[in-house]
């Protein structure tokens, strides 16, 4: 196995060229939560949140996909 340096990173992106990458796998939308965690539930342990806002990101083989998209490696899911 050839060692991963800077030149070898290059080698291998510049191989990228052209190609299409076929990305296969459950496509996901990730849900995040933003607040501050003033006490744990009585019910069960678990935190309650005071809820500020929430963000969504691509999750599984969307964020994979993304991620050599902007790589500028052409993907297809």
């Amino acid at each position: 196995m050839k060692n991963l340096n800077k030149t070898r990173v290059k080698e291998i992106f510049k191989n990228f060229a052209g190609k299409k990458i076929a990305v296969i796998g459950d496509i996901m939308l990730d849900r995040y939560f933003w607040g501050s965690v003033t006490r744990v539930s009585p019910e069960a342990p678990v935190p309650v949140i005071d809820l500020e806002h929430e963000t969504f990101h691509l999750g599984g083989a969307a964020n994979v996909a993304s991620n050599l998209n902007s790589l500028g490696i052409k993907s297809i899911l």
